[in-house]
């Protein structure tokens, strides 16, 4: 009989040779190192046995001004970096001008807030408004903090700032710091505003920020090139 033909066997699969190398997961991009801020200087002032001359001279210069005080012992706080050698708790800025509530601050801001109400605010009121200039309420001043959102001291924490939260005048009128006030008012705090730009190195206010929106944030960081933020 006829052989029957075998089919053809198929051919064998080759199976797929492993690659020389297995692929690695891939890896997750290093995240980067926080940045930290270096220490600030001024947060190792402690108090001398004897006060320096340029404190005792600035003190002179308050009284010259009619500027009342008192002393105040040192704040210093180590761990967070806070400090005033030799802080003042400043009653007026002025021979007729009060400050509401005292607040404490070192000295060479309590002079230039005194020399600022009186070379400027006070002469502004009375162009501006047809008075004088009785009493700055402030909202802050020495407070042991950080900037709002950040790790880095406030000027607060040095007695190096001032927040003005408004002015009474003699016949009592308050001018309020905030973002929409009656036209009068507007003028004469724009033009204190702008004047401040210069004798403080910080000059925040309504627009600036949502924290700035009912005060004036006046302070005297030192900046290279004693440049200002004003804004």
């Amino acid at each position: 009989p006829d052989v029957v033909p075998t089919p053809p066997e198929k051919p064998a699969e080759l199976e797929p040779e492993p690659p020389e190398t297995a692929p690695q997961p891939s890896e997750k991009p290093t995240q980067p190192a926080e940045e930290t801020m270096p220490p600030d200087p001024r947060s190792a002032d402690v108090p001398a046995d004897k006060m320096p001359a340029e404190e005792s001279a600035c003190r002179e210069r308050l009284k010259a001004l009619g500027v009342e005080f008192e002393e105040h012992k040192a704040e210093h706080d180590a761990e967070i970096g806070c400090s005033i050698p030799y802080p003042i708790i400043l009653k007026t800025l002025g021979k007729s001008i009060s400050v509401s509530p005292s607040t404490e601050l070192n000295c060479p801001m309590a002079e230039a807030a005194a020399r600022f109400v009186a070379d400027v605010v006070q002469p502004t009121a009375k162009a501006e408004l047809g008075a004088d200039l009785k009493s700055v309420n402030q909202a802050s001043a020495f407070v042991c903090r950080p900037r709002n959102g950040t790790r880095t001291l406030s000027e607060h924490a040095f007695g190096n700032a001032l927040d003005i939260a408004s002015f009474t005048l003699s016949d009592d009128r308050k001018i309020e710091v905030g973002p929409a006030p009656p036209e009068k008012d507007a003028k004469f705090l724009d033009a204190v505003r702008k004047a401040a730009c210069g004798p403080f190195k910080t000059v925040l206010g309504p627009g600036a920020d949502p924290d700035h929106a009912l005060h004036f944030h006046l302070d005297l960081e030192p900046r290279r090139h004693g440049g200002t933020f004003c804004q």
